[in-house]
């Protein structure tokens, strides 16, 4: 890292520079391309294991769908509402339609021929085959004519188009058949369309005694649902000739239209958005092969109101997304290692002194002693959060449990603890964020649910989504109430926390406990909250408490000390933000940043961020947790919390991030800041024209990856300490 720091009399040379000039700043949409090019090269590189490799494209298409069902939608509104305001790097929404466009389908084709040429050949050759109809012997064929008639036949729907058949609606993401064909007798051309059901495995397994023959051992054998309709349509359409069928996809906008100041029932409004939202939302990408004929093509496009630059043609597999479903095939040698989160050394008494089903170890005990830090998916989330929850919900101690929550899993623990802890007549009162983008019905389920137990549920501050990530448990202990907190920088979901990075504070800090009293009173009453004693709230202080500490560290150099920041987040976007970060590192601020995703800031431009460096880490699990160092002149200050630097962070939405005041904890901080910053395996850096290198190691350096570092790292703690 550089420790060059430039002093007072350089930082008067420097020619005056309009830091807010577009050419200063990445366009967003394009930087989540790049984001998303970036998981397309895991499944590339083939120094990954080939189904995790197979997962990675999945994830890629995954990542695609929402995409364009979220930005490119909300970008189709603006050019549809005739909106001219500019990015912050000088386009209109309609140019940003254009260059979305110009940088997709080449990875799009990249994506197909990846699979055509390298996963799907590589499946094959591990046993795994994925089969179509010119591959099938007469025996396979039978079998899935037996398929046909007795699982599929009898919930397919075809649907005519003509005068008395108006275009069927279909929901958004379906897989589909566009089907012509003929009269016999009066020769006349009909359309008409299938769906491909998802009620179904999409992979129709063959059994081993119809495995394909081959001088390799032979794993599994798939056909999927579409190539079986599509060999049956004489069974749907009896006594017509079956001109053309062709598979397409189609993407609806997802944004839900909800205005909260006139919805008399917030639920019930979100259900009926989310009802439109499969069905009702415009058709933002049409997705066709490209053999399919003009005639099916212009219909579909008239059917489905898109035009051509929504048209999305793919040499081969769509919904590539299904893909993820390979991942449960028993081949461990085709998978990572499996992980096995180990359980905190803070806490690890407690749960080899357990009984099973005993809930009586004292876990406020050891918060007692101390603050503790938990790092998932490294350390695990039922160990520790989850236990914390728990035991807080029997504790006949435990007067009150508030918490957050904003995604969760459906069979969630801790939902669950929640309706225990009601159930013994504590005091519980439960946020739920029902506007969680794709996850809305999973939460109000659980907010009826809880409701119906006796939680007090919640839905936040009008107009701000929670997302912040808090539980504050009140328990009597001798004559007074000690409160205990967990402040973290992920969901509250089991299962994301096993593939997420991301911490938590465990603690029974005064002032914490203070704070997020105060932040609850915010959330579910009537409070104009303006201050806190430790915590930076959002949309309260915490974009000018950010802005301070980022300053500070330029008076220190404008003094002629050392500057020095490192942040870790999910995203860098917002334009006030970056505008600050340019003028420290004009001022000899020292900044590294570890941003996962989309990064609005460009590195490296000489006289504006010549002491920035980015970097980018996509590897086995998603880089989630977010961290803020400030070096303070020696008097160093670390945070963690919910909220990356964007607008919708800091100014419409309630997030936490709280000062880890430990020594011993913060240096643990400094050093996975370190460790990400000098991984040479899955990092990769930012170069000014937003374009992004992969690192590799030098011939005389070892390979580091960041993840298996860490991994590695709290294996050996825990058997040191066993």
């Amino acid at each position: 890292m550089p420790k060059s720091v430039k002093g007072t009399a350089s930082i008067a040379a420097l020619p005056e520079i309009d830091l807010g000039d577009r050419q200063y700043y990445l366009n967003r949409e394009i930087s989540w391309l790049e984001f998303n090019h970036r998981v397309l090269q895991e499944a590339m590189d083939a120094r990954n294991p080939l189904l995790e490799r197979v997962k990675f494209a999945a994830i890629f298409s995954s990542n695609l769908d929402e995409f364009f069902m979220v930005r490119v939608a909300s970008l189709k509104q603006q050019v549809e509402a005739d909106v001219v305001t500019l990015s912050a790097d000088g386009l209109t929404p309609q140019q940003q339609l254009e260059a979305i466009s110009q940088h997709l389908h080449p990875m799009v084709t990249q994506l197909q021929e990846l699979f055509e040429n390298d996963l799907r050949p590589q499946l094959a050759a591990a046993g795994v085959y994925i089969l179509t109809y010119k591959d099938l012997n007469a025996d396979q064929k039978a079998y899935l004519q037996d398929y046909f008639e007795r699982w599929l036949f009898p919930i397919l729907t075809p649907l005519a188009v003509d005068p008395s058949h108006p275009f069927p609606v279909m929901a958004s993401l379906s897989l589909n058949l566009a089907i012509v064909v003929k009269d016999p007798e009066t020769k006349q051309k009909n359309f008409a369309r299938v769906k491909v059901p998802n009620s179904l495995p999409r992979f129709v397994p063959l059994p081993e005694g119809l495995h394909p023959k081959s001088t390799h051992p032979v794993n599994s054998a798939f056909v999927t649902l579409e190539e079986i309709i599509a060999h049956h349509l004489d069974t749907l359409f009896p006594g017509m000739e079956i001109l053309e069928q062709h598979l397409f996809r189609i993407t609806r906008d997802a944004d839900l239209g909800v205005q909260e100041d006139e919805a008399d029932d917030l639920l019930l409004a979100i259900q009926q958005e989310l009802r439109r939202r499969h069905f009702g939302g415009s058709v933002v990408r049409l997705q066709v092969p490209p053999t399919i004929s003009e005639f099916v093509r212009k219909t579909l496009m008239m059917g489905l109101r898109v035009t051509e630059p929504e048209v999305y043609e793919a040499q081969g597999w769509l919904g590539l997304r299904d893909l993820m479903s390979f991942l449960s095939l028993p081949l461990p040698h085709l998978k990572d290692e499996p992980w096995n989160p180990v359980i905190p050394a803070a806490l690890k008494t407690l749960h080899e002194e357990r009984q099973d089903g005993d809930l009586g170890e004292d876990i406020f005990g050891v918060i007692q002693q101390g603050d503790i830090l938990v790092h998932h998916p490294y350390e695990s989330f039922a160990a520790s959060v989850e236990h914390f929850i728990t035991q807080a919900a029997h504790d006949p101690q435990v007067q009150a449990i508030k918490m957050t929550l904003y995604r969760t899993s459906g069979d969630s623990p801790i939902a669950k603890a929640l309706i225990t802890a009601a159930a013994h007549r504590k005091q519980v009162v439960a946020l739920v964020e029902i506007k969680a983008r794709f996850d809305e019905e999973s939460n109000i389920n659980w907010a009826r649910e809880l409701e119906e137990a006796g939680v007090h549920v919640v839905y936040g501050v009008m107009g701000l989504k929670t997302h912040t990530k808090v539980v504050l448990v009140v328990r009597q202990e001798e004559d007074q109430l000690r409160r205990y907190v967990h402040i973290g920088t992920g969901n509250y979901n089991s299962k994301t926390a096993k593939l997420y990075t991301d911490l938590g504070l465990l603690s029974c800090r005064e002032d914490l406990g203070a704070d997020l009293t105060d932040l609850f009173n915010y959330l579910t009453g009537f409070s104009k909250q303006k201050a806190f004693r430790k915590l930076l709230v959002a949309p309260v202080t915490l974009r000018d408490r950010m802005t301070a500490l980022i300053r500070r560290e330029i008076t220190h150099c404008q003094q002629g000390h050392p500057g020095r920041i490192i942040a870790k987040m999910n995203a860098l976007v917002d334009p006030t933000l970056i505008k600050v970060l340019y003028e420290a590192s004009q001022t000899g601020v020292q900044i590294d940043l570890i941003i996962r995703g989309m990064c609005c800031l460009k590195p490296g431009v000489s006289g504006v961020s010549d002491n920035i460096r980015i970097v980018s880490v996509v590897g086995r699990f998603l880089e989630h947790s977010r961290i803020f160092y400030f070096h303070n002149q020696g008097q160093e200050e670390v945070f963690i919390g919910s909220a990356d630097w964007m607008r919708r962070n800091l100014d419409r939405r309630v997030e936490a991030v709280t000062p880890i005041e430990d020594s011993k904890l913060a240096t643990e901080l400094k050093e996975i800041l370190q460790i990400l910053l000098q991984d040479n395996r899955q990092a990769w850096e930012l170069h000014s024209d937003g374009s992004y290198m992969r690192r590799y190691p030098a011939p005389e350096e070892d390979e580091i990856s960041a993840q298996s570092y860490l991994m590695k790292r709290f294996s050996c703690q825990q058997i040191k300490s066993s």
